[in-house]
């Protein structure tokens, strides 16, 4: 098979980081297929992920290679590194020389750690769709110089692609629940106006009277009224219930 052209390489790269819709979506391989689109279509060694959790807690979600997520393991530790300083900033960390006094003064832990792993310069994009920020991904350079201005362009934008996917994917997560949620609360509504005619047939008295006697005796023995209402219809449920109105 010939090889793909790099204008066929960045449209696969941006259609696969798009094409977050399967049943099967699982949000750290996501990533870290991002991480490799980087290195592969960027002037780039290595790239990392770090993803905040609900809590606005840095973690680690992907990096290309071994070297990079244990160097991104220890800037949560440390909390400090680019990843950190663009999650908290909200923008771009332009590229930065890391053997610099001016990188040790700002990262005094990592930046030496980063030179130690070969590591020369580093950019952190957003993982940003307008005012939310789920995350930073790193782009680790080990040859000389800054990464171009087109090519940061592309990287903010496979960042943003790829914020997009994860945003999508957990609303329609979210819609999933809260669909179910509801189905079950319909459910539930069913089984309880079932219950309720039958206690009213059974004692011979009006479905809100039969109503008012399930919610009362769910109340005292500490029941859910759903579980009562499944147990009055399996003929379960306690006999004071079942064969004599409660006065």
């Amino acid at each position: 098979m010939a090889e793909l052209s790099r204008e066929e390489q960045l449209a696969a790269a941006f259609v696969e980081l798009a094409d977050t819709l399967v049943q099967d979506f699982d949000v750290i391989n996501f990533l870290h297929m991002l991480t490799e689109h980087c290195v592969r279509l960027l002037d780039l060694t290595a790239a990392g992920v770090l993803l905040a959790t609900p809590g606005r807690q840095l973690v680690d979600a992907a990096a290309s290679d071994e070297v990079t997520r244990q160097l991104e393991l220890a800037s949560i530790e440390w909390d400090e590194g680019p990843c950190r300083d663009c999650y908290r900033l909200k923008r771009q960390i332009p590229d930065v020389p890391l053997d610099t006094s001016a990188a040790r003064a700002r990262w005094p832990r990592f930046s030496p750690r980063a030179v130690e792993a070969g590591f020369t310069s580093v950019v952190a994009c957003p993982l940003r769709l307008h005012d939310q920020v789920i995350g930073a991904l790193n782009l680790f350079r080990s040859e000389p110089g800054p990464l171009d201005a087109a090519q940061l362009r592309l990287g903010q934008a496979l960042a943003d692609t790829a914020t997009i996917g994860v945003l999508q994917q957990r609303a329609v997560s979210e819609q999933m629940i809260m669909s179910a949620q509801l189905q079950a609360a319909l459910d539930s509504r069913i089984v309880v106006e079932q219950a309720k005619g039958y206690l009213a047939h059974r004692l011979g008295t009006g479905v809100e009277d039969a109503f008012v006697l399930m919610r009362r005796h769910a109340r005292t023995r500490h029941l859910r009224l759903t579980e009562l209402a499944r147990q009055v219809l399996r003929g379960t449920a306690d006999p004071e219930l079942l064969h004599r109105p409660d006065q």
